[in-house]
């Protein structure tokens, strides 16, 4: 099957404010990574590939990405943007207790692009578990970010964390390639 005949799906994960300025967790690498999504959705929309939004909710009192406030919310430029369904979801794998699955097998999709945040976390964990269900998974490598993280274990920084994961990702997971690339390979529709 040429990539072009396979049936795709975007997944935007997790635009959310909490990872902009102003919000508990900004993304900074890599640069430009909201303008590349963007350019994704509305390639994947000329091209009738379906867009999936994902939304990470957390109940009152939990701090970042609680329901309803204002670092919950989608960005403004993905909620406007076209998309076939919105997925909220509690835990970093999209899959999870949702319905993101049935919707992709209902509408026949056996590859899924990944993009959105944070790369080593929700994205990753996403491309894994697509990748697990017998998806195709192409991993969008300039429309994905992180930032520096720190904790018990050490300290790592963006650049470095988000190279590790396009190495894994493209180490058995996914296709790792740039948002350009990926829609070079769409479909045209006539």
């Amino acid at each position: 099957m040429s990539n072009t005949d396979r049936q795709r799906a975007l997944l935007v994960i997790d635009v959310q404010n909490e990872y902009f300025p102003g919000g508990a967790l900004p993304v900074t690498y890599p640069e430009a990574t909201l303008p590349r999504i963007l350019e994704a959705m509305e390639a994947a929309a000329a091209s009738a590939v379906p867009v999936v939004v994902v939304r990470h909710t957390e109940p009152p009192g939990e701090g970042a990405f609680e329901h309803g406030t204002a670092g919950w919310a989608l960005r403004p430029e993905i909620q406007e943007q076209h998309h076939d369904l919105l997925v909220d979801k509690r835990l970093p794998g999209s899959f999870t207790d949702t319905d993101l699955e049935a919707f992709l097998r209902t509408h026949h999709v056996d590859t899924v692009a990944v993009a959105g945040y944070m790369s080593q976390m929700c994205c990753d964990t996403t491309a894994r578990q697509a990748a697990h269900l017998g998806l195709n998974v192409e991993f969008l490598s300039d429309a994905t970010g992180t930032l520096d993280v720190e904790n018990e274990a050490g300290r790592v920084e963006a650049a470095a964390l988000h190279n590790a994961v396009l190495v894994t990702q493209q180490s058995g997971f996914a296709k790792v390639l740039s948002t350009g690339e990926w829609i070079e390979d769409l479909p045209r529709i006539r």
